[in-house]
């Protein structure tokens, strides 16, 4: 694992075409922004835990993230 310091405003690049952007950090918690294409899923780890059976594919169609 990577293990990065970053400021409000900074980001991270994955890739050619992912950037994680720090957006907020607050008392207990830090409020990223990413950035990824379309056809890419992104999604948080509990909720990929939920809603999955553990080691399948994530269904493009069934996990809409807004992006703006």
């Amino acid at each position: 694992m990577l293990v990065l310091s970053r400021k409000v405003g900074e980001r991270i690049l994955i890739g050619e075409n992912i950037s994680v952007t720090v957006v907020r950090v607050t008392g207990g918690g830090v409020r990223l922004g990413v950035e990824a294409p379309s056809n890419m899923p992104v999604v948080r780890q509990e909720l990929k835990d939920r809603i999955e059976p553990q080691h399948a594919p994530i269904p493009n169609a069934s996990l809409k993230v807004a992006r703006g």
